[in-house]
This record gives structure tokens, sequence and C-alpha cells, in this order.
């Protein structure tokens, strides 16, 4: 099997930095993966303190087949950084997994990863590979299902994969926009991957966020593609500590025990969608929906400003 070589992206948190690759090393194949490491520059001086420490850190990271550094001498931003450093890598690699510096992974994630980035390679209606799942206090899953994978409608940021043929496919620019926004249709439809999808592809448009994944997100709406999901999580977010630059402060999603991942999940070559879990996985967002809609009418009575966007 051909592994996928590894994007991190790193900004000023090393201590998030570090759990995230001292778990990264403690993965099957990890030895064997091309570690590509994309630092972004201070934005603001208060950050150039910690970036200098996350560098110093990454300077002397091993434990991979190779490890290859990129520093930015500006600050790129997020959403910049990521689409650039997957295009170069995943251009000349065919295949790439992402990764970013708030993600703790379960020593199976590049195995269950690489496996379905082979498997799924040529089926054209998987447009990406997602290590992580809610946990089980937000996504109840029907007692039924017995999968380890399922289909999801979105990709997930939080430890993903895909592969060049489907990274070409997005439209950064979302030229069909205008129309998209128009068409009370397609908006119903993009909102069954979750209530926020359409007012976060606005967001990005007005200019009031500047999100990669959103419009990820949305090229997998227009391909009519999928994102591959496992059960049981391969990832845990470290980040909503009220550290991150895009993530807040929230208890939501502690829930994930890395230990139940499945170390030899079964990957049916045809998958299907499944109904019932594309129900539950819709719920999770329209309660996290109703919860930021609550919390930004608050805000706006009491502090005159969103606090959500």
């Amino acid at each position: 099997m051909r592994l996928a070589p590894i994007a991190l992206f790193v900004y000023n948190r090393p201590e998030h930095t570090r759990q995230t690759i001292e778990a990264l090393q403690k993965n099957f194949l990890a030895d064997g993966s091309e570690l590509f490491i994309y630092s972004d520059a201070a934005k603001d001086t208060a950050s150039t303190q910690n970036v200098e420490v996350v560098r110093k850190y990454v300077m002397q990271v091993g434990g991979f087949k190779n490890v290859v550094l990129t520093f930015r001498n500006r600050n790129w931003g997020l959403a910049e950084s990521i689409i650039d450093g997957v295009t170069d890598v995943v251009n000349k690699h065919g295949r790439i997994i992402v990764l970013e510096d708030d993600l703790v992974t379960s020593p199976y994630f590049l195995k269950y990863m690489n496996e379905a980035l082979e498997t799924y390679a040529s089926d054209a209606r998987i447009m990406s590979i997602s290590g992580y799942n809610h946990p089980r206090e937000l996504m109840k899953f029907p007692k039924i299902y017995r999968k380890d994978v399922w289909l999801s409608l979105r990709n997930s940021s939080w430890g993903w994969g895909t592969w060049a043929n489907r990274w070409e496919k997005v439209d950064w620019q979302v030229k069909d926009y205008a129309d998209f926004t128009r068409n009370t249709s397609l908006k119903e439809r993009f909102n069954q991957g979750g209530d926020d999808l359409c007012a976060m592809l606005d967001s990005q448009m007005e200019g009031k966020i500047n999100s990669w994944a959103i419009r990820f997100s949305y090229a997998h709406f227009k391909s009519g593609s999928y994102s591959l999901c496992p059960v049981k999580s391969y990832v845990k977010n470290i980040g909503h500590d009220g550290t991150g630059t895009h993530c807040g402060k929230s208890s939501d999603f502690e829930g994930i025990n890395l230990q139940e991942a499945v170390a030899n999940p079964a990957l049916p070559v045809s998958i299907q969608t499944d109904s019932e879990v594309m129900e539950a996985f819709r719920r999770v967002y329209r309660k996290i929906n109703i919860l930021s809609r609550a919390i930004n009418k608050i805000a706006r009575t009491f502090l005159g400003k969103n606090l959500l966007r």
C-alpha cells in the first residue's frame, strides 16, 4: 500500500502541537510516512513568541520517514495556508492526509486513513475521508447499524484526507454563488448536510469568515459526493479550550474515547448511504445551530455584537 503524505498545519500553540505530534508519532505507519509541517507566521506581536516556540519544537521532530518544514514569512491565515499547502502536496503525491495543531489521533488513525484512501481511490462518489466522528452523546446511531463507516454529505476538517483528482474540483471563488443563493431548492438540498451550511457559505461570501472547509463542503454538494466517516472516531479535538483562532470554548466534543477506535475497520467496496444515520447526523447540527442562534441573540442584546458566526 502506498502511504499518503501527512500535512500538518501549526501556528502558536506549543502544547497543543506537542500533543498532536506525539500522538501521531505513536501511529502505526508513522515511521513510513512523510510529514509536511506548515508553520504560519505571527499575525501580531502577541503571537510572535509562541510561534517561535512552535517552530523550534517542530525543527527537532522525528519518528517519520521524512519531515519537511515550511515556515511562512507572513501571516497567511488558516484557510489560505491550507489551500496552498494541500494543493502543493496532493498534486505531487496524488493523495494526502491533513491535520491541524489541536488534533490528537488514535494509533490506528494513519492505518484507517491510508486503507480508506486506497480502497476508495477509484470511487468518484467519495470526495474525502474523515477520521473524526462526533461523540456518542451528540450523534446517536441506530441500534441496527453495524458498519464501521458511513457516508456523510459534508466533509470534516478534523483529520481528513483526499485525492488530487477530487481536490482539483473545488471552486474556491464559488463562482456560481449568485445563482445558488437565488435557488431555494438548491439551498434546501445543501442544508441536508446540516442546517448551518447555507449560513456558513453566506458568511464566507460576505467576507464575515474565511473558511476553506465550507467551500470544500460546497464542492462535495456540487459534485454529488460524500465524505467517508468512521462510526468510532480516530481523532479528538483538544482545541476547544479558548486558545484557538477559530474554535471557541466548548465541552460539547469532549466525549471522544480514542481507545474505542477500530483497529481493523471493515471498508466495504460498495458502501451505500443510510437515511437513518444521515438524519442522526443532521440532528447534531440542528442542535448546534439552535444553540448558536441563542448565544448570538443574547450577545446582540447585551453586547451589541455576534459571538458565533
